[in-house]
């Protein structure tokens, strides 16, 4: 089954019968009638630079049938590899990305485990693709998705927590391998006015940058597939560092969906949000067209791909970052163990009182809660040792006060923020774990106000909050950037999430996605104004065009219609989407 699912021998025995009947408001996907040919997918093949791709799930290597070229033992050594699961067409973070499940509760997947005699099959992975290694590959390729009506995916790294670079039966754009680093000293944005003059690294309290220096920035541009390992590694080679994500080995793609949803990094107290130092961006519309955006061109294209969510106004193909001077950090590192819940819930409801002082220091950082301990660690740049006891003492100091809890805490120092990122991140895992998460941004009022709800909700689903707001992201205009504008109020990141085996039945699964629901509807009620990140919360978030994008939805909207008249971008709980069924296959 799975052989016959991807073939291109099979694709030639379904045959091409005119183009897909667009009054019928439903997109073509394999198995359908409208379904092009062997022929009619080489003369695609015949314009693009690379041959096309047959995205195989996962762990199709350990099924020989199903992948008899693959190598089980290198998927066994690699699965929660990142970098490596990056490097393949069809592979997710999160594998129960790659399953798609029938009305009927069944699963069509591909597990690790194959003791469990469930065969390998595509699921919700892609069946065919482009390898784009240039624009015009991405132009060749969305003409061709919107000449045969397909659904079109697009894919970078499959770091996506809802899912949206797969699915079923889909044409894919994998942007992976566009791999180009330019670093430019006197960067210009494209179409900037020649008496326009300002520093482009520095803000004022609105957003606007300010300064008397022309129109010239310390720029680095990334191809659509650099990954954030290899942005880093770049940067610092010229002396310099740049606000970004932060996973293990670095996989997260650095030019697609973590800015287009908004991208938080722990620089961002001090620097801001990816989209907040994004200059330019590069992208392919529905129409074909190859676009330089900016605030000087495309402005309103500009200002929506920098938060109004990935693919949904068309392929990115850069990105042009603002860099900025490569900094010694201090680190604080904390660890507490608990004796019983009543002290946990003092030690977690006062530690989410701090983080709006910590963030207006430049302090960014992670914390996580388990059943009877505590951990977190924050960074800032450029401060003194001192500074840093000084401004973390008072957290120290309460821990320390609380009976039932034993606490440790140090400052530590080092050389550059690239150093500290290479001592605890350049290493592999943090992927291949089935799962699905949650979030809440919370704001200053909720954290002083309604601390004790969010520790209980924190403590009982072992969860978490990245301190990676507040500072620099508060002082830039809510209106410069398409982002939700909640981030401007926001201070922390909170988050909760389940996970499962392979295996697990639909019914056991379900059960799993009610506790979330469960906590999603416990943040929306403790803080229903406060919204979520985009990029990393569940496709059952409550009022989701609220949640995730704020008062610029209806903009983001208008946008959207303006450069895809052919609909041709659609993803879950993306603008526009609320247009279409449940598999985003058909229109309402």
């Amino acid at each position: 089954m799975f052989n016959s699912f991807i073939a291109l021998s099979a694709l030639a025995l379904v045959g091409f019968v005119g183009a897909w009947p667009y009054d019928s408001g439903c997109v073509c996907t394999y198995g359908d009638p409208c379904w092009p040919d062997a022929a009619t997918f080489a003369q695609l093949e015949s314009q693009v630079s690379q041959p096309l791709v047959y995205p195989y799930p996962t762990a199709s290597a350990c099924y020989p049938a199903a992948n008899p070229s693959g190598n089980c033992s290198e998927v066994i050594q690699n699965w929660t590899d990142g970098n490596w699961r990056s490097s393949f067409p069809g592979s997710m973070e999160s594998p129960n990305f790659e399953s798609f499940e029938f009305k009927n509760g069944t699963l069509s997947a591909c597990y690790l485990n194959t003791s469990l005699g469930i065969p390998c099959e595509q699921g919700n992975v892609p069946v065919i693709g482009v390898d784009a290694r240039t624009s015009e590959d991405i132009q060749a390729a969305v003409k061709f998705a919107v000449q045969y009506n397909l659904k079109l995916v697009i894919k970078n790294t499959g770091h996506d927590f809802l899912g949206r670079s797969a699915a079923r039966g889909a044409f894919v754009v994998w942007t992976h391998n566009m791999k180009n680093i330019t670093y430019d000293a006197m960067f210009v944005p494209q179409g900037a006015p020649s008496n326009e003059t300002y520093q482009g690294n520095t803000y004022s309290a609105t957003g606007d940058p300010i300064g008397a220096h022309s129109l010239m920035f310390i720029a680095v541009t990334l191809g659509a597939g650099v990954q954030w390992h290899e942005a880093y590694d770049a940067v610092n080679q010229s002396g310099r560092m740049m606000v970004g994500g932060i996973s293990l080995g670095g996989s997260i793609g650095a030019a697609g969906g973590w800015l287009q949803g908004g991208g938080h990094s722990i620089l961002s107290p001090s620097y801001g949000l990816g989209v907040d130092n994004a200059i330019e961006i590069t992208v392919v519309t529905s129409t074909g067209e190859y676009l330089t955006v900016n605030n000087y061109q495309y402005s309103d294209l500009f200002w929506a791909l920098r938060g109004g969510g990935g693919g949904t106004y068309g392929v990115v193909t850069s990105v042009t970052y603002h860099t900025y001077e490569s900094l010694p950090v201090v680190a604080y590192g904390f660890q507490a163990n608990v004796t019983n819940t009543t002290s946990m819930q003092e030690l977690v409801a006062g530690m989410l009182q701090f983080p709006k002082n910590l963030t207006d220091d430049g302090w960014g950082g992670y914390a996580g809660i388990s059943n009877a301990s505590v951990t977190f660690g924050i960074l800032s740049p450029n401060m003194s040792t001192e500074a840093a006891n000084a401004s973390t003492q008072p957290w120290t100091d309460y821990a320390a006060s609380l009976q039932g809890v034993s606490s440790f805490a140090q400052i530590y120092t080092f050389a550059s923020w690239y150093e500290w990122y290479m001592t605890l991140f350049n290493t592999s895992g943090q992927n291949g774990v089935d799962g699905m998460t949650t979030s809440r941004l919370l704001s200053r009022d909720t954290l002083a106000n309604q601390s004790k709800d969010v520790a209980k909700i924190l403590i009982g689903c072992q969860g978490g909050f990245n301190m990676i707001a507040g500072g620099k992201v508060s002082q830039i205009d809510p209106e410069s950037v398409g982002v939700n504008p909640a981030w401007r109020n926001a201070v922390i990141e909170a988050g909760c999430s389940i996970s499962w085996d392979e295996g697990t039945s639909s019914n056991e699964i379900q059960g799993l996605i009610s506790q979330l629901r469960t906590w999603i509807s416990a943040f929306y009620h403790v803080a229903p104004n406060d919204g979520a990140y985009f990029n990393e919360a569940s496709l059952f978030e409550i009022d989701w065009q609220t949640t995730f994008f704020g008062s610029h939805y209806s903009r983001l909207r208008g946008i959207k219609d303006k450069y895809d008249p052919c609909r041709l971008f659609v993803v879950a709980e993306g603008v526009g989407s609320e247009e279409w069924n449940k598999e985003r296959t058909c229109r309402l």
